[in-house]
């Protein structure tokens, strides 16, 4: 099912832009956001959704049809925290953030009048992760011996395993509003949710985890110019 998604989130912009019959107009801009995000872990962790932040650059090629091309080259912060309440031990905190260069290659659907704009992003998402940040008040690789920890009816192994896979892929959807400022000038407003395909920790009948794979809801305010 991962791989017909994928699959179809490469195939739809290359089929759309096939079809152009206008003249096109070429964008580049810049957007910076907040994210939350959290893992999919089997077996389960307990955990709740840690905050970071995105920012970068984008090109956008659009038709006067309704329909364009969007690409991205961000870097985002993604991760997860874990939850200690459910465990009754609030006392600790441990929260893990993951970041990313990432480059999402999406299909870009728009509609409203020349002063407003409403639209749509779906597509495939690329990254690399170039930095791994652990935060927490305790001893984490050394749970066995910290009093009160909680170690049963829980997954604690994910807060000291090393990260054994960077490259990251997976699916974006995002909607939004343009407003035009000017008549070459916009800012735009989107909520996006990433759902990854790739495991961080290996995956193997061996290994602990047979799934670690990130997700996340973006919302960024972006600025871009008409160069075209």
């Amino acid at each position: 099912m991962r791989r017909i998604l994928l699959i179809l989130a490469l195939l739809i912009p290359s089929a759309l832009l096939a079809q152009r019959e206008y003249s096109p107009k070429f964008y580049l801009g810049a957007k910076g956001g907040a994210t939350l995000s959290r893992m999919t872990f089997s077996p389960g962790v307990h955990q709740k959704m840690v905050q970071g932040v995105t920012m970068g650059v984008s090109a956008k090629y659009v038709e006067e049809n309704i329909f364009g091309l969007l690409a991205e080259v961000n870097i985002t912060q993604r991760g997860w925290k874990e939850d200690f309440e459910r465990d009754l031990a609030p006392e600790f905190d441990y929260s893990r953030k993951l970041t990313y260069i990432q480059i999402p290659f999406m299909t870009h659907i728009y509609f409203g009048s020349d002063k407003f704009k409403g639209f749509i992003n779906l597509g495939p998402e690329f990254g690399y992760m170039i930095g791994d940040k652990i935060s927490a008040n305790f001893e984490y690789n050394n749970i066995k011996d910290i009093p009160g920890f909680p170690t049963t009816m829980r997954t604690n192994e994910q807060m000291s395993m090393e990260i054994e896979r960077k490259f990251d892929y997976g699916i974006a959807a995002g909607a939004g509003m343009e407003f035009i400022v000017k008549r070459k000038h916009s800012l735009q407003l989107e909520g996006r949710f990433y759902y990854g395909l790739g495991n961080i920790f290996n995956d193997s009948k061996r290994d602990f985890f047979s799934a670690s794979r990130g997700m996340s809801i973006e919302i960024t305010l972006g600025y871009m110019i008409r160069v075209k």
